[in-house]
């Protein structure tokens, strides 16, 4: 099989959904035992162009060409039959099935009428060990980690005999341990000969595991270059249209004596063992660790989401009582979740609604709400963080990635909040997306807000912190300030364990 001969072509690709024109002019040309970068801002075509691959959709206008055959996939099978199977971020699996149900479901192994669970156990065991994943056929799904659920879903994808493999964000949720096991599967399967489109925010993975980068903006292909000769930078600045800066922050602008607004001390559950932290005026705190280090959990400790076993919490030096988010609100403390899909949002309410729901009171007179005035004041919240929007009628669902966090953010910024918490404020959201959040975040602080940031991307600590503060295991194992933090400090004080945990 001659790795370079081309497996897929698309060409001229087109696709409008309401008079909005998703493609313009989508391109990709996909080789044989090739992994393909594939990266754009959210809203520049990646995912519908990639819908049209697998017969999701079907486009307007252009060419398909799969091993030189024109083809036009008008249903999922019809693409999965000719071994082009997509793995969405969102994982598609049944959580109350086993292992060998969820691959082989709908295909399941009979004798006569009888289903026969042990040849699918048996076929499960052998795409299982061609990926090198000790996981029992008859394992429950929920019961394995995110990780192995990502492996489960490419078994699924393998049990089809796919020649095209499209993983969509597929480390979004992993961590960096559990990123090298993908990469390894993934250098495997092309081993093999099987192509991979990558599509990751995330551009930093391109250049470990991709052999070329396709490039998308504004429904438009832009370039495809070979990943050994093309930099961050140029990635950047082609994905945009402009030049985005990433670099460290040198020195803090909070000074030495700037007063101390917020601090916790010896919090505990189940999950965070004797935290103490304190965060001042005009501050951004960044909160780093690998994923488990009980992050979001101290966060959620902070925002009276979860059950306190110990510790006190003081604002402007005086002890506030902290245990439920309604407590949180009343002290002037908002909590942005790094799951904004679930806990952030709700997807299929308006902007309008969804900025309105910690804030009803503002609209609401004698148990009539005034949707004149909500319109109003949450369109005006919603264009102070610039949301990207028709009007404030559209459902948060329509919106990409990045402006739904804008949504997320202005709901607590209506409510007035001194203090917020960011969980992982830019995950799933493209570079360009990201410069705006970070403004955005500069922008509140200048005006004598306080920030907690917890993030997984150390780079992003570093651009935009003043402290940061590491966890492990339930503990804070260190504290940098901005000058003196690297990467290499951070990750050293990642994995150390503290004499509390002994």
């Amino acid at each position: 099989m001659e790795k370079d001969s081309v497996l897929i072509s698309m060409q001229a690709i087109q696709k409008s959904f309401g008079g909005v024109q998703a493609l313009k002019n989508g391109q990709l040309e996909l080789r044989k035992g090739e992994v393909l970068g594939l990266i754009g801002e959210n809203g520049a075509g990646k995912s519908t162009l990639m819908k049209i691959l697998s017969g999701v959709y079907t486009a307007d206008a252009g060419e398909i060409y799969v091993e030189g055959k024109k083809v036009s996939y008008r249903q999922l099978n019809e693409a999965l039959h000719a071994g082009i199977c997509m793995i969405y971020q969102e994982l598609n699996l049944i959580q109350k099935l086993s292992v060998a149900d969820n691959i082989f479901i709908g295909r399941e192994a009979r004798t006569g009428f009888v289903l026969n669970r042990k040849k699918d156990a048996e076929r499960t065991q052998e795409i299982l060990r061609q990926l090198e994943l000790v996981v029992k056929p008859d394992t429950i799904v929920e019961q394995l980690t995110v990780a192995k659920q990502q492996m489960i879903e490419i078994a699924k994808g393998i049990s089809h005999d796919s020649k095209v493999l499209i993983m969509d964000e597929p480390t979004a949720a992993l961590s960096l341990s559990e990123i090298e096991e993908l990469f390894q599967v993934i250098r495997r399967l092309k081993e093999r000969g099987i192509s991979i489109i990558y599509i990751s925010h995330r551009l930093e993975e391109l250049f470990t595991i991709t052999d070329r980068i396709t490039i998308m903006r504004d429904g438009d292909y832009v370039d495809t270059m070979e990943t050994g000769a093309c930099t961050m930078e140029k990635l950047i600045q082609c994905m945009v249209g402009r030049k985005v800066s990433w670099e460290k922050k040198l020195y803090s602008k909070v000074t030495p004596d700037a007063p101390v607004v917020f601090e916790a001390v010896d919090m505990e559950s189940k999950d965070v063992k004797k935290a103490s932290l304190n965060l001042k005026k005009g501050e951004i705190l960044g909160l780093a660790g690998l994923m488990g280090a009980g992050r979001t959990e101290l966060a959620r400790l902070l925002f009276g989401a979860d059950w306190r076993k110990n510790g006190k919490i003081y604002k402007n030096g005086c002890e506030i009582k902290i245990s439920s988010p309604h407590d949180a609100l009343e002290n002037g403390i908002g909590y942005i979740s790094e799951d904004r899909k679930t806990l952030g949002l709700a997807l299929n309410l308006s902007v309008a609604d969804n900025i309105a729901l910690a804030n009803w009171e503002k609209f609401t007179a004698k148990g009539i709400i005034n949707y004149k005035k909500q319109r109003e004041i949450t369109k005006q919240i919603a264009d102070m963080v610039a949301v990207k929007m028709p009007s404030v009628q559209q459902a948060v669902c329509n919106l990409s990635g990045g402006n739904q966090q804008k949504v997320a953010i202005a709901k607590w910024l209506l409510k007035n909040c001194d203090i917020l918490i960011f969980d992982e404020p830019t995950r799933g959201i493209d570079v360009g997306a990201k410069s705006e959040i970070y403004h955005l975040i500069n922008q509140l602080v200048e005006q004598g807000k306080s920030v907690i940031m917890i993030s997984s991307e150390m780079q992003e600590l570093l651009c935009m912190s003043d402290r940061i503060l590491v966890m492990c295991e339930g503990c804070i194992t260190g504290e940098l300030n901005i000058e003196e933090a690297t990467q290499e400090k951070i990750m050293e004080l990642a994995v150390k364990r503290t004499e509390i945990q002994q």
